[in-house]
């Protein structure tokens, strides 16, 4: 991973610390959530294996030193800091928490404590995956909730920001319930099943309806998903139930669905197709999945992409990454609506609360410490578990999810109090 994927200013602080003596430092960083994205009563964490990833493979190259050698912001900058990066690992320690885990506003998802270079610059890269990634997670799972059954695939590399983000796009949506993606990369790099059988220009390249549904089906078998709305939705159907099996079902994609889909669930009964399957897509939410099953639309699976991908109600969320201890220095911020918490902290699950204490503090009883240790001494403890399983873990998270209250130990409230004064 390129060390230069960061901020500038990542960088300056960094040959700062070096220049000033304080690279040995041992700086502890929080990656919280300060807010909730809007619309969201919680959210799904995600991201986590490309965040570990990035730090256990955090290297700078030689063409890339001599680029910062370039900056006219590092040219008082000893030529000791560039040799320092041509030999730069993360040799630090990580706490998280595991992908798939439910987490509130003032909750912490990720704590970094390494020598201050090496937990500062990862910065920028950790709150750009972990927060892309756990908002994709967190629609996913509001649409899957809302889809009470039936599959939500997701549609979305096409109106994703870039073709990577539809990548990890789809992974995180996967976590968060989808049944499938259509990003082919995503299917072979994760495991995810891939959906999928043809576009519009399929049909409008031949010479009729017919003989394009003919000739998909020759091709795909049992999995052949009619696209029936080319022309006229309705006699696409019926066309479809003339040709008859093999069959997974038909595809809508514009109109009215609520109409279209209880035409079309008529039509496939009667021409003996009860096991063909109604798919919808095209500008799809949780809402409007909501508002279709609950009018009785015959849907059995929904194919979603822009609203998705790019969590289109709430694209951003607001997370930080603040520092709370260097070398054990208790560290807050305390400007107005900013303020951090200072001291490496733990979160404590309890059934109906959650408590955020001091890492030194021992659990209480009845509570599950909810960040575990990934990375000690800049390795890896243990693999990450693979994607099923953390898939079914989120899925366990989000039945019990319901707003809970946020408390601080007694510990926590000291230091803070003791902290702030020190600083008056």
């Amino acid at each position: 991973m390129t060390g230069i994927l960061t901020d500038l200013y990542e960088l300056t602080m960094a040959a700062g610390y070096f220049e000033t003596g304080k690279s040995a430092e041992c700086g502890t960083f929080e990656l919280t959530i300060r807010r909730l994205p809007k619309n969201r009563e919680y959210v799904l964490t995600a991201g986590l294996q490309q965040a570990l990833e990035y730090l256990l493979n955090l290297r700078f190259t030689p063409e890339e030193i001599d680029y910062l050698r370039s900056l006219p912001q590092f040219a008082r900058v000893s030529s000791g800091f560039f040799e320092h990066l041509r030999d730069f690992r993360f040799t630090g320690d990580v706490w998280a928490a595991p992908e798939g885990t439910v987490l509130f506003a003032g909750e912490p998802i990720m704590t970094v404590r390494a020598p201050l270079m090496e937990s500062q610059i990862p910065e920028t890269y950790l709150l750009s995956t972990l927060t892309f990634q756990t908002l994709i997670a967190t629609k996913a799972s509001r649409m899957s909730r809302n889809a009470a059954g039936r599959g939500v695939v997701e549609f979305g590399t096409r109106r994703a920001h870039t073709p990577e983000a539809g990548v990890l796009g789809a992974r995180a949506a996967y976590i968060g319930g989808c049944i499938g993606t259509s990003n082919t990369l995503a299917g072979y790099r994760f495991g995810i099943p891939v959906m999928g059988t043809c576009a519009h220009s399929w049909v409008m390249s031949f010479e009729s309806e017919i003989e394009a549904f003919r000739s998909l089906q020759k091709l795909l078998g049992p999995h052949t998903i009619q696209l029936v709305d080319t022309y006229d939705p309705v006699e696409g159907v019926r066309r479809a139930a003339e040709l008859g099996r093999p069959l997974w079902g038909i595809r809508l994609d514009s109109g009215d669905f609520l109409t279209y889909s209880k035409e079309a669930r008529a039509i496939l009964d009667a021409a003996g197709l009860r096991d063909a399957k109604i798919m919808a897509s095209g500008d799809l939410d949780e809402w409007r999945i909501a508002e279709l099953l609950a009018a009785g639309a015959p849907i059995d699976a929904f194919g979603v992409g822009t609203e998705l991908a790019t969590s289109g109600d709430a694209p951003s969320m607001g997370a930080i990454y603040k520092l709370v201890e260097v070398d054990r220095r208790d560290t807050a911020k305390w400007s107005e609506d900013k303020t951090s918490l200072p001291g490496r902290k733990q979160l404590f699950r309890f059934p109906d609360r959650d408590v955020l204490a001091l890492a030194s503090e021992p659990p209480p009883q009845g509570a599950e410490p909810v960040l575990r240790q990934v990375i000690a001494k800049g390795q890896l403890v243990e693999a990450p578990p693979p994607l099923e399983s953390i898939r079914e873990y989120a899925a366990e998270s989000l039945r019990t999810v319901a707003p809970r209250p946020l408390e601080h130990s007694a510990a926590l409230t000291a230091l803070m109090d003791r902290v702030r004064n020190e600083r008056k």
